[in-house]
């Protein structure tokens, strides 16, 4: 192929769909101390190593451990952002790691950063519709005290740049077309 589509303007809004981008962009922010949740951690590990795969990233210091799993999220509806856009039976395994990490005491916290490429969003769900065994590994992880972390971000140069986070409204699933 010689061409890669990185992005799109959808309705006046750009949204980056690069799916590289997000991972990239938290471990700036991680590295910078922009998200208040995750400062207090001296070292940013990326990919390390747990059970059969591994983690987006690891941080330690003065707060202990936190391991984190990025998802990439560009589907927004009426200020809705739902992930995911299509079937992701890795991102559930993703989850109940995280969820096990935490049960095993393998790590301090745990958190699944969704990164919505768009500044539209207002709040963030699942999207039961497409994948409703993500969905539940989501409310069940989070039920068990992995952190939620929706993160609106705008498209500037086609790089991502921290709008807010957003709420994460595990009731609110998308449920319909």
């Amino acid at each position: 192929t010689d061409f890669t589509l990185v992005g799109i303007q959808h309705d006046g809004v750009r949204v980056s769909l690069d799916s590289n981008l997000p991972n990239r962009f938290l471990k700036r922010e991680l590295l910078e101390h922009r998200i208040p949740q995750f400062n207090g951690y001296s070292s940013v590990q990326p990919e390390p190593p747990l059970y059969d795969g591994r983690f987006d990233f690891r941080l330690s210091g003065e707060s202990g451990t936190t391991l984190i799993e990025v998802k990439s999220c560009t589907l927004v509806e009426d200020g809705l952002a739902v992930f995911p856009d299509a079937p992701t039976t890795r991102g559930a395994r993703h989850v109940r790691h995280l969820a096990k990490a935490l049960e095993d005491g393998v790590t301090d916290h745990a958190a699944v950063v969704f990164v919505i490429q768009r500044p539209d969003a207002h709040s963030f769900s699942t999207n039961d519709m497409t994948d409703p065994d993500f969905g539940e590994a989501l409310r069940k992880a989070h039920e068990n005290g992995v952190e939620v972390v929706p993160l609106s971000t705008r498209v500037v140069d086609w790089d991502l740049e921290l709008v807010a986070r957003i709420p994460y409204l595990p009731e609110a699933q998308r449920t319909t077309v």
